[in-house]
């Protein structure tokens, strides 16, 4: 039966969602987080694998009252 006919028009598109939609707005947010709390602690790691070579900069312990 269905030879016969014609092919069924598929139904028209929704329009895209705009940046000022709130859901796109609110998962824009929750992408940002999850990649933040994805980086973890490795994002406060100022050294490189090698570490501080510099010299620490300590004062020797002088003697009491001095």
């Amino acid at each position: 039966m269905g030879a016969f006919l014609g092919p069924k028009t598929p139904a028209p598109l929704p329009p895209p969602p705009t940046r000022d939609d709130a859901a796109v707005r609110q998962a824009a947010y929750e992408e940002r987080q999850r990649r933040r709390l994805a980086a973890g602690r490795a994002s406060t790691i100022r050294t490189g694998a090698e570490g501080v070579t510099a010299p620490a900069p300590v004062k020797k312990k002088a003697l009491l009252g001095e």
